[in-house]
């Protein structure tokens, strides 16, 4: 397969540059017209707010927040909520396009969004992120909505803070509104399966993926960088089916084990350490960066974007990458590990279980009936093996690279869409 080299773009590490590269090759092996590329290329609503907290202290901080609708051509917009200190309208509206891309690559029917505040929740209390949590969603009374806009968890947020989402939106309506948000918890119509779903995505794609590439389970080793809630139960799920993890890490650092780390003691250690792994005695302690550079079969970058670079990708020694986080492989370095022969599943594929069981959860929702956990997995399963054969059978079709036969995928399936509901 020839690698397409799409139009330069002005900076490939930022991360909306880094989506609009994939976006071009992929919009110009479709032969898409300038119309429709415009609109697809375009976020339709950015929403930046100001939000003054008062904090424990007493003192008033103002905090930074932002809500970006990509497309909602296919139907509501979907997309999670982030609370850190590298929040920027930029990451923002790349990662609200990928929702889109994402929700159309494994077929249901919501646009693409993203949310984010500039904050660093690990220095918050509960009531100040309580606060903070109900104060932006006051702010997006107008844009949430269960047939309009429906945010989720992503990065430093989790079920508490959907709880306060969806408690001060329903106040503002005069009745519980459940479909507003997902990822709630259990017994505020959350869905079974939801807090695994993103991890079990993973799993479901790398074991496709390996059985597409011949490698046993059993005979294969694997690396997880980042141990939060996506990397730490992609990483028990794959310990499960037989792989050997032998390198995981956080934000504190990353930790090898040439006998395979225990990630059940990990995952207890983690929940008994303040949610972080410094400190774990059941592996030698190594560097972020060499645990990307690693000696395994698989990697699974689970944490932030833009983790493998033009500076470290020709030092990658994985056969398969399975990108648990949203654009962790800039497009500077794409070429090269295409051009190693490394298989990439994209994340807009391989971490789509989340949004699948989030769509799972606003159906029950609006059915008022609850599903077991046993229908979640069979069905979420099965929608991501038949999102992952019709990718692959498009690297076939386009002669191209699962990430652009992914994003070939999804922009076919919205500009259709969008062409067939036309515009005035």
């Amino acid at each position: 397969m020839a690698y397409i080299e799409p139009a330069p773009i002005k900076d490939k590490e930022n991360p909306f540059e880094s989506m609009m590269f994939r976006f071009h090759a992929a919009a110009e092996i479709l032969g898409l017209d300038d119309e429709t590329y415009e609109v697809l290329k375009s976020p339709s609503k950015q929403i930046i707010v100001n939000l003054p907290i008062t904090m424990d202290d007493g003192k008033k901080v103002v905090f930074e927040g932002y809500r970006v609708i990509h497309s909602d051509t296919l139907g509501p917009s979907k997309g999670g909520i982030r609370y850190d200190m590298g929040v920027t309208l930029d990451e923002v509206k790349a990662l609200a396009a990928w929702m889109t891309w994402k929700c159309a690559v494994v077929d249901i029917p919501y646009g693409g969004a993203k949310g984010g505040i500039r904050c660093n929740p690990r220095e918050m209390s509960r009531g100040e992120l309580e606060r903070l949590t109900r104060a932006y969603t006051g702010a997006m009374y107008d844009t949430f909505g269960p047939d309009q806009d429906i945010p989720a968890p992503d990065m430093g947020t989790g079920p508490q803070e959907m709880a306060w989402l969806m408690d001060e939106y329903s106040k503002a309506h005069g009745k519980t509104i459940n479909g507003v948000v997902t990822g709630k918890p259990l017994v505020l119509g959350g869905s079974l399966g939801r807090v695994e779903a993103t991890g079990r995505g993973v799993m479901v794609s790398a074991l496709v993926a390996m059985e597409k590439l011949k490698m046993n389970p059993a005979h294969s080793t694997c690396a997880v960088q980042g141990f939060g809630n996506v990397g730490n139960h992609a990483a028990v799920l794959l310990e499960d089916r037989g792989l050997k993890i032998l390198g995981i890490s956080d934000h504190t650092g990353a930790y090898w084990n040439d006998n395979g780390i225990d990630i059940r003691k990990a995952i207890r250690y983690r929940e008994a350490n303040n949610f972080t792994l410094e400190g774990f005695d059941g592996g030698e302690k190594i560097s972020n960066e060499e645990l990307l550079i690693s000696e395994v079969d698989v990697l699974v970058p689970a944490a932030k974007e833009d983790v493998i670079t033009i500076e470290n990708a020709e030092k990658i020694k994985a056969k398969l990458i399975v990108e648990g986080a949203n654009g962790p492989t800039s497009a500077n370095a794409d070429k090269i590990i295409y051009e190693k022969g490394i298989q990439v599943v994209p994340d807009i594929l391989a971490n789509a279980g989340g949004v699948t069981v989030s769509y799972f959860e606003w159906v029950q929702n609006r059915l008022g009936y609850k599903w077991t956990r046993e229908r979640v997995n069979r069905r979420s399963d099965r929608i991501l093996k038949e999102a992952f054969e019709k990718v692959f059978q498009a690297t076939i079709d386009y002669n191209v690279s699962m990430r652009i036969a992914s994003y070939i995928v999804a922009i076919r399936k919205v500009a259709d869409t969008y062409n067939l509901r036309g515009c005035y």
